[in-house]
């Protein structure tokens, strides 16, 4: 037998062979197994609709040639509004966005390139285009705010007019993000004055920068048209002409109308004649009409205006008119009324109900703590050997309650309840806190725990103390990030009276509201406000009976409006846009209304709960003191008080209006004054900005805005669980007062109130585990804060000559620890 090989032989390396690739369909049962992820794949019942079920080629053909022919049909039926000779014209709004830019010299090279030879006026007027058989209406605008919204609101498509020469400024950029935030239909983008840049060379960088300008607000602008090339404009011209206007969702689900021509009242009536074309759902003589700003009214009657006809005999062009109205819809027993409030009921006196009990300590979820019925004379606990009866403890001599041990050693501890796991904080209750975290000495002090004797300090001493504590704290808006919802009272401030009507909560997302501790300091027609139980199914409602019925759109008519203010005829401006939109039903009540607002982060500063405000949401404008909160859908629909929105965030405007069904966009703006202590960067030259837009939201009267205030304490002494806490409460009676609420810490400890120390307002808390010397003792208290009344807008947005002064929120007399 031959013997080892004493050679260095070896094997070739094997790591780096090639194998074959791994072909799917030789795949082993468990790699399929495993592919699967636990899905079972069983034939029958596994497409359990027709819908579902697998298609032959020749179903799947059919079904696609269904598609297309209802979208076929849909197309036309959108179309058929401006096909014809009594069609509906397009409506185009042409907005100058520099302050070189002419509305007017636009529009009219417009209709140069398709040898239309009309004048063009600064109002409203009509043209047709022969060559491509349509109607366009234009309105050409000035740099009006107020203008181009109305204008926007009721276009087809807007033309955003851009100048080669100057930039896009303040003014300009306002409205771009105005009319953008509001809805828009379908966008043009022209340039004027191209031809005056020199060299030529320069005209397709100019034209690039223009074009990277606009796709930043609008992505879909593929092409930037030149007003001074007579090709690119006839272009333009087909593509207003041809094209099918995407339009703007809320506006489409109502009736609405742009109003070419205004009758005023004679001196006998006070009937107002409005004549327009009928667009978006049908008009209804039953429904109320927003005009303008000027508010909500009702319909007398609808009738007929159709236009000019034109009948040729010979050679001759007669104009015949029709001289009698037909009248197409009057308003039925299902009218709308104009009351935006529900009548008044009979209410019970205060002095006919039951007088209130006197309380004698705070409320905490939904009862009263220590306000039962005691004994006249209450009598201290005394220390007792564990295990005395009450009969044996009579034979105990006991001393006062200051002779009993600081510790409190004797009394039996309660258990906190466990903590849910949230990303809440400890301030919002059971969330926040941690859990139960033992230590070698348990969850309590021992039965012979080392006490401190307490030594109440001089009066001087702690106010000095309580100084240098409080010195560093600040208390404006800036500070509110870091530390928000608290207060500090002053020591010669009762808490029990300035706190009277604050509550304890053991959760905010869970505890139970107690609403009749709130209905003594409700508003007075808050009774009376618009109850929705079922929002959705009201919303649905509503859509549908607008769906069928009323004047068809495209129909010029004559609507006859009755109680038209006398401002409205010194108001009127035919150079303007005026809009008439028809409501849904209910959408003249109050009640309390949500609005979604983003805060724009080029806000320069943060603004506060309650600060004027002017809101427009669909056709309407407000004037508002909004309160601001938390969003989300909690169990107990009771929801955290913002005192100051900052820049970036997003929060729930809430106030008391009119009902608006659907989502509709919502512009927020403020009026802005002058402040001489603001930075460059924070002085506007516009006295109104846009800090805001949103979205409504349901209303609900039932949603609790509830506002905190949390009193923070100092550990003054630190054994094991057991912690006296001061600068909390300045005497006895408080920290008697507010004995049951629970206590935290900003690491996430719960305890409870042990006993009061001294008549100083110390007192001493039983924690869950230890707490850091560092940390700070807080308790949270909640009152409810209503909202308020909302004002129509009265006259233009943006106004240079009036800007009021800025008036500071009105806050209750228990506001005032906001600042």
């Amino acid at each position: 037998m031959p013997g080892a090989v004493a050679t260095g032989h070896s094997h070739r390396p094997t790591t780096k062979t090639s194998h074959k690739a791994f072909k799917s369909r030789k795949a082993t049962k468990g790699a399929i197994r495993d592919a699967a992820k636990g899905k079972v794949s069983t034939e029958k019942g596994l497409r359990k609709t027709p819908h579902q079920q697998v298609m032959s080629k020749l179903d799947r053909r059919n079904q696609n040639k269904q598609r297309q022919l209802e979208k076929h049909k849909e197309h036309q039926r959108e179309a058929s509004l401006f096909v014809g000779k009594d069609g509906a014209p397009r409506n185009v709004a042409v907005i100058p966005l520099c302050g070189g830019c002419d509305a007017v010299a636009a529009i009219q090279s417009l209709n140069d390139s398709v040898d239309l030879e009309v004048d063009v006026p600064e109002s409203a007027f009509r043209v047709s285009v022969d060559r491509f058989k349509q109607k366009i209406q234009y309105f050409p605008l000035k740099r009006d705010l107020t203008a181009c919204l109305d204008a926007a609101k009721v276009a087809d498509f807007v033309v955003l007019v851009l100048s080669a020469e100057d930039e896009v400024d303040e003014l300009g950029e306002l409205i771009l993000r105005s009319i953008e935030g509001q809805g828009l239909s379908t966008v043009f983008t022209v340039v004027q004055g191209l031809n005056n840049i020199e060299p030529a060379k320069q005209r397709q960088s100019v034209v690039s920068s223009l074009k990277s300008y606009i796709t930043h607000f609008h992505p879909e602008q593929e092409k930037v048209y030149s007003l001074d090339n007579r090709q690119e404009c006839s272009n333009l011209m087909r593509s207003l002409c041809s094209a099918t206007p995407k339009g703007i969702r809320w506006r489409d689900e109502r009736s609405w109308m742009l109003v070419e021509n205004v009758a005023f009242p004679s001196l006998e009536s006070d009937i107002t004649v409005l004549t327009g074309v009928v667009r978006g759902k049908g008009l209804k003589a039953d429904r109320l009409v927003q005009v303008g700003d000027f508010g909500a009214f009702q319909i007398e009657k609808i009738t007929a205006a159709p236009l000019l006809m034109r009948k040729k005999k010979g050679d001759e062009m007669n104009m015949d008119e029709a001289t009698t109205e037909e009248v197409l819809e009057t308003p039925t027993e299902d009218r709308d009324d104009v009351a935006e409030l529900a009548p008044e009921e009979i209410v019970m006196d205060d002095a006919d109900m039951e007088p209130e009990a006197p309380k004698k300590g705070v409320l905490l979820d939904d009862h009263h703590y220590f306000s039962e019925e005691e004994p006249e004379a209450y009598t201290a606990p005394k220390k007792l050997p564990k295990g005395t009866s009450k009969y044996q403890s009579a034979w105990f001599l006991g001393g006062d309650e200051e002779d009993l041990s600081d510790s409190g050693s004797d009394l039996e501890d309660y258990d906190m309840e466990d903590a849910d796991e949230t990303p809440a904080g400890p301030e919002d209750g059971e969330e926040g806190l941690k859990g139960y975290a033992p230590t070698e000495g348990g969850a309590g002090p021992s039965e012979y725990a080392k006490s401190v004797m307490f030594i109440e300090p001089d009066q001087d001493e702690d106010a000095m103390q309580l100084e240098a504590y409080r010195k560093n704290k600040r208390t404006d808006a800036e500070d509110d990030l870091e530390f928000p919802d608290e207060i500090e009272l002053h020591p010669n401030v009762l808490a029990r009276e300035r706190l009277a009507k604050y509550r304890g909560l053991k959760s905010l997302r869970t505890s139970p509201w107690l609403e009749d501790e709130d209905r003594a300091h409700r508003p007075e027609d808050y009774p009376r406000l618009l109850q929705i139980p079922d929002y959705q199914a009201s919303r649905v409602r509503a859509a549908r009976e607008a769906l069928v019925g009323g004047v068809a759109p495209g129909t010029r008519v004559h609507v006859y409006i009755k109680g038209l203010p006398a401002t409205f005829r010194e108001s009127y401006n035919p150079q303007v846009p005026l809009t008439l939109v028809s409501l849904l039903r209910h959408e003249q009540k109050r009640t309390v209304v949500n609005f979604l607002i983003n805060l724009s982060s080029d806000t320069p500063k943060s603004i506060k709960a309650k600060e004027e405000l002017i809101m427009q949401c669909g056709p309407r404008r407000f004037v508002i003191n909004p309160l601001f909160s938390q969003g989300g859908n909690t169990p107990n629909d009771v929801h955290k008080y913002c005192r100051y929105l900052h820049p970036g965030q997003s929060a729930v405007v809430t106030f008391m209006g009119p009902v608006t069904w659907g989502a509709v966009p919502a512009l927020f703006f403020k009026r802005t004054v002058s402040d001489a202590e603001a930075t460059e960067e924070e002085i506007s030259q516009l006295p109104l900005t846009l800090v805001g837009t949103g979205t409504s939201l349901p209303p609900s009267t039932s949603r609790v805005i509830a506002k905190r205030a949390i009193l923070t304490g100092h550990p003054y002494h630190i054994h094991k669980t057991l912690v006296t806490v001061r600068y909390m409460f300045f005497n006895r009676e408080d920290v008697e007062w507010f004995k049951a609420l629970p206590m935290w810490t900003k690491r996430g400890r719960s305890g409870y109130i042990k006993e009061p120390l001294g008549t100083h307002g110390y007192f001493k808390v039983t924690f869950d585990g230890r707490i850091n010397p560092q940390d700070s003792v807080g308790v949270s208290l909640y009152k409810r804060v209503w909202p308020r009344e909302s004002k129509p807008l009265q006259g233009v947005l943006l106004d240079r000559d009036f800007v009021p002064a800025a008036a500071e929120a009105e806050d209750d007399d228990d506001d005032a620890m906001d600042a």
